[in-house]
């Protein structure tokens, strides 16, 4: 049998993902994909995403991502309350995300916008605090931000998405109950930190991921120049997790079959609402 797989950040509701959204999971699930986690980033994709969830079979998380955070209003908090008070016992519903800090984005480096996502980031803690859920965060230049919040209003734990900070970083991700989110990023060989870690870090912290429709892996991507030339960025997709399986389970020189077993257990028990597994 197959090794089946959770792919525990997907974007499918995506623009990208129109004109063949269904088709795309279908042939995700025939990858070897057994679930996703479809994450929402505004509020005005927080239904839509619920939706597309209970068509696929799929789980959910709910939050406002910090690049939204420009246009976000703070009354988007008591609307995001209020929806995870009312859906908080469907099983579906897995985490609050996704939320977190984004310092690398120039626009957001100023003083007033690292405070403004701040203040969502903090109050979405919170809320998934209140509430007893896990949180899936945005790491981008900005772990240790992130750690101080956390260290000062301890949730249930969570992900650390597409986490690319240092092996103190990851050791305080993971005694706060978080696990570290690894995608296509690993597939890059001069991602020597990244891969580094990978290869390092106890088996039990790590869940796989791919962010589709972006963070494409390696053989996806084109360069600027190749752009130019009009050569089309590679869209990613859960599909593609398998494959980025393989690069990791190489890293780590382990078998497949157990690599799948060990992360899709790591997602189950940080996202408690996940189904059993079935492989």
């Amino acid at each position: 049998m197959s090794p089946c797989w959770i792919d525990t950040h997907c974007h499918l509701d995506a623009a990208e993902f129109d004109a063949d959204r269904l088709q795309v999971r279908q042939a995700a699930r025939a990858a070897g994909v057994a679930h996703c986690v479809l994450v929402a980033v505004e509020r005005s994709n927080w239904q839509a995403v619920r939706d597309l969830a209970h068509v696929t079979g799929d789980s959910y998380a709910l939050g406002i991502h910090p690049l939204y955070t420009p246009q976000a209003q703070e009354g988007d908090i008591d609307a995001l309350r209020s929806l995870l008070t009312q859906w908080r016992d469907d099983p579906q519903l897995v985490a609050v995300g996704e939320i977190g800090l984004d310092f690398f984005v120039p626009a957001l480096k100023t003083e007033a916008a690292r405070a403004r996502q701040q203040w969502f980031y903090a109050q979405q803690v919170a809320l998934a605090r209140a509430l007893e859920l896990p949180v899936i965060v945005h790491v981008r230049q900005s772990s240790d931000a992130l750690l101080k919040t956390l260290r000062a209003s301890p949730v249930v734990g969570g992900i650390a998405h597409a986490f690319n900070g240092s092996w103190q970083q990851a050791q305080a991700f993971i005694g706060l109950g978080f696990t570290l989110g690894f995608g296509g990023a690993i597939t890059y060989e001069r991602a020597l930190k990244l891969r580094d870690l990978a290869q390092r870090l106890p088996l039990e912290s790590l869940v796989l991921e791919t962010d589709a429709p972006d963070m494409p892996p390696q053989w996806l991507y084109r360069t600027a120049a190749q752009r130019q030339d009009g050569q089309p960025q590679g869209r990613n997709c859960s599909a593609q997790l398998p494959r980025i399986a393989q690069v990791l389970a190489q890293l780590r020189g382990m078998a497949l079959d157990d690599l799948a077993r060990a992360t899709s257990a790591n997602a189950r028990a940080v996202l408690c609402g996940l189904p059993a597994w079935r492989g």
